[in-house]
């Protein structure tokens, strides 16, 4: 029964996390698709990307180092915990 109670204590905050992520990353949708799968292929798919990939593009279009036409917007409006829970979450989702 501790064995259950101590792996439920170290599952939430995975799962919040994922879910934060997942909340996060639903505003993409509309350009990337859902779940980061672009239907178009003049979008960049964002599903199975490696995290750290998106995580330094995201930081490039907030730095501007990365030219962009909204993306350089939309970046700063997150913060790093924010960017690298939403990279988490798209590197997770199958392509």
């Amino acid at each position: 029964m501790l064995v259950l109670a101590a792996a439920a204590l170290v599952a939430t905050p995975i799962a919040a996390q994922d879910l934060q992520g997942r909340n996060l990353a639903a505003s993409c949708a509309i350009c990337h698709g859902t779940e980061g799968r672009s239907v178009t292929k003049d979008m960049v798919p964002l599903a199975g990307l490696p995290r750290e990939h998106i995580v330094r593009q995201m930081q490039d279009f907030k730095s501007g180092k990365r030219p962009a036409t909204v993306m350089h917007q939309i970046a700063k409006g997150y913060t790093e915990a924010q960017i690298e829970a939403m990279a988490g979450w798209f590197a997770a989702q199958k392509r």
